[in-house]
């Protein structure tokens, strides 16, 4: 056990608030539990939660309730492709919970147990805790949810036992659900292109089957994810792995979440401009849902070639893979040969003139497969650690 996770543990035993919530539960919940515990008015969110502290600035969070009843719905109800009832619901990243709180005022049917990992300790005294105390379906874990220990934590101490394993072959995950506010920062964008090298290898939540994930993140981070072939340079090798393991939409159309200003936390006056203008407060944020496929082109044990070819080669993403191909390593040029080799079916041959960005993931599931039999391919798991 670790040191974090064992001061995690005493923490919860001897938390003040535990006590409470503990001894607040209410054995026939009412699923408007949640009205007791509102949050400020939008307008007074700036004095209460300091943006010029970088666990806020770089935190957007929904603060409009109207908007975040609207998100909440699109996650969990009507024609989603993540819609569901008797869910377990991880929430990483809450910041204030606005939410939270919308999610608990679904029909109850909707969620039977929420989980919130969060550990700004302003938001969580404030804002969670309350929640926590208030209703019986909510616990809160003051561990962040970029830390993967803490989802081991979550099964370790058995808040998931009640979470079966369900075959990928049996359909989504009808119980187990995740979602969360991405960052603002390029650690954000490192948590997604996280969450979906997951899923070929059924690791993290994924172990547990189709695990569905709902996200609210910046525009500029889903342009990366849902970039098609042949988009400028928005493809990138985050488009071609999510491309690989998911169906990703919005559950909104994006404009329901304009202008910024009117929805989310911090608002802009005063933002600092000392950064990309995609990464400035006040740019767009989407709301969007993912599903894993059933049938994955990433086999297991094959993440570390699709990871060096695709990092190698999108480099030069505006090259033709015929003048790209030696970013592999010496003799590379020899794959060509079997990319091209006309005894093959065409489905199985690759145009080599193509740029490196408009190659679709047929044609990178082709150029991984010869990698992988080539006799004198780099040591990839190596090179992935010297990286």
């Amino acid at each position: 056990m670790s040191l974090a996770l064992s001061c995690l543990r005493r923490r919860l035993s001897k938390s003040p608030n535990t006590i409470i919530a503990r001894s607040s539960i209410r054995h026939n919940h009412d699923s408007s539990a949640s009205s007791n515990t509102s949050l400020p008015a939008h307008a007074e969110w700036r004095s209460i939660f300091n943006p010029a502290k970088a666990s806020v600035r770089d935190r957007v969070s929904l603060a409009n309730p109207h908007t975040a009843r609207l998100v909440a719905e699109s996650f969990l109800t009507g024609d989603s492709i993540t819609a569901g009832s008797g869910k377990v619901v991880i929430e990483a990243f809450p910041g204030p919970g606005a939410l939270s709180r919308a999610l608990l005022e679904l029909d109850s049917s909707r969620i039977r147990k929420l989980i919130i990992l969060e550990d700004n300790e302003q938001y969580l005294e404030i804002t969670l805790q309350p929640l926590e105390a208030l209703d019986p379906r909510v616990k809160i874990i003051p561990m962040t949810g970029y830390a993967w220990e803490a989802y081991t934590y979550l099964e370790d101490e058995g808040f998931l036992d009640e979470v079966e394993t369900v075959p990928w072959e049996n359909g989504v995950h009808p119980q187990l659900h995740f979602i969360t506010h991405i960052p603002h920062t390029i650690i954000g964008e490192q948590i997604v292109a996280q969450l979906f090298r997951n899923i070929p290898e059924r690791t993290w939540l994924f172990k547990y089957g189709r695990v569905p994930m709902s996200f609210v993140l910046g525009q500029w981070i889903w342009d990366r994810v849902a970039a098609p072939p042949g988009t400028s340079n928005a493809r990138c090798k985050v488009s071609v792995v999510a491309e690989a393991t998911a169906r990703t939409e919005y559950s909104l159309p994006p404009h329901n979440l304009l202008p910024y200003d009117d929805h989310f936390h911090p608002r802009t006056r005063g933002a600092q401009v000392n950064r990309p203008e995609s990464r400035r407060l006040g740019h767009p944020l989407v709301a969007a849902n993912v599903v894993p496929y059933e049938r994955q082109i990433i086999s297991p044990g094959h993440l570390d070639q699709w990871d060096y070819c695709l990092r190698r080669l999108f480099v030069r993403k505006s090259t033709p893979l015929k003048n790209a191909i030696t970013t592999l390593g010496p003799g590379a040029e020899s794959l060509l040969k079997t990319l091209t080799d006309q005894s093959l079916p065409p489905e199985q041959r690759v145009d080599i003139a193509t740029q490196i960005r408009k190659l679709n993931v047929s044609d990178w599931a082709l150029i991984i497969r010869a990698f992988d039999y080539w006799p004198f391919a780099p040591d990839v798991r190596l090179l992935c650690l010297l990286d």
